[in-house]
């Protein structure tokens, strides 16, 4: 599965334009954090981009959350290593997160949300003015974006990188797209 392909099946399967912008996001942390790992950037990126394939269907089940998505990525044979952390990528995922794909990935998904949170509070809304400091002073504040799971993002820290260079990492990756995320 190339980029184009991967690009074509989020826009079958995902509807909603915001959730489309996070997996975009997501595709381009995971693809700096390969860089920095000097890990394979396509196959990370491509897992950041596919890792909510199937949130759609998976609304009112989100058991099935990421199960899905790995049998919608199997089916269009997509490498196992992306499969694999599109179905480890979930809070639920019962089993030990080993790859450090995996582990980055999981980690990944909420940061993306955190950054834009950040960005959406700040006077003009734009990625470029946020710095480092900014999204971890958010990170710190406990009633700040909920959602965004601070436990599941410190899980950075088992890849040996430490939280504050993992939100440099994710906010330059962001900032690098910040056109296509409308920010």
């Amino acid at each position: 599965m190339d980029r184009e392909r991967a690009i074509s099946l989020v826009k079958q399967k995902v509807k909603n334009k915001n959730l489309i912008k996070h997996m975009l996001a997501t595709e381009a942390i995971m693809r700096k954090l390969a860089e920095h790992f000097g890990e394979e950037i396509d196959i990370w990126g491509l897992a950041g981009l596919v890792h909510d394939v199937d949130y759609d269907e998976t609304l009112n089940t989100p058991e099935l959350h990421g199960k899905l998505g790995a049998k919608m990525l199997d089916e269009v044979g997509a490498d196992a290593q992306i499969i694999q952390a599109v179905l480890s990528h979930c809070p639920h995922y019962s089993k030990t997160r080993e790859s450090r794909l995996e582990i980055a990935l999981y980690a990944s998904d909420p940061l993306s949300g955190l950054i834009v949170a950040a960005a959406l509070i700040h006077p003009d809304k734009k990625l470029k003015s946020l710095n480092t400091a900014f999204v971890l002073k958010r990170f710190g504040e406990k009633w700040f974006a909920k959602g965004a799971n601070r436990d599941q993002i410190k899980a950075c820290q088992k890849i040996d990188i430490p939280l504050e260079q993992f939100i440099e990492i994710g906010l330059l990756a962001m900032q690098g797209i910040a056109n296509d995320l409308g920010l």
